[in-house]
């Protein structure tokens, strides 16, 4: 019982305090997930909405390479929805004024997760064209989602 408690109560309290902040990208450990820098704290940041192919799976070096390319070392709006169950902020990143995560799926580097954003039409819309056009990982004739391919490892 307690422990349930205290699942619902970092829940909680992690939907109180999602905010939108800026800060400066200072790592990049995989197609899907950053490190910022803020005046205050270094923050790792699980990118919302979206999946990379893992490290060791096709197209995973290439995400990574995608993602440092458009953010680091460069200043970000990251729009904070919570955090996942590993304590990592979940959030949108902003640069230009644009979508990281819709620019990536967009480019054929990460998936719509859409089990985690089911109402999330930009993304959606983004993986279609992707697809249509084979860009990046839809390229290959048989692309294995990251949860698929995580699913597989175990």
């Amino acid at each position: 019982m307690r422990y349930l408690l205290s699942v619902l109560l970092a829940s909680a309290c992690s939907t109180l305090f999602a905010a939108d902040f800026p800060a400066r990208v200072v790592g990049v450990a995989d197609g899907d997930t950053i490190t910022v820098r803020n005046t205050a704290d270094t923050i790792k940041v699980r990118l919302t909405g979206i999946d990379a192919p893992e490290r060791g799976q096709p197209f995973g070096t290439k995400a990574k390479q995608a993602l440092s390319g458009q953010v680091f070392g460069k200043d970000v709006t990251v729009n904070s929805s919570g955090e996942d169950r590993y304590g990592r902020t979940l959030g949108e990143i902003i640069v230009d004024g644009e979508s990281v995560n819709v620019r990536l799926v967009r480019g054929g580097w990460a998936w719509w997760y859409d089990r985690y954003a089911p109402d999330d039409t930009q993304l959606r819309d983004a993986q279609q064209e992707a697809r249509q056009a084979g860009r990046g990982l839809w390229a290959d004739p048989n692309p294995v989602p990251p949860w698929e391919w995580r699913r597989g490892k175990r």
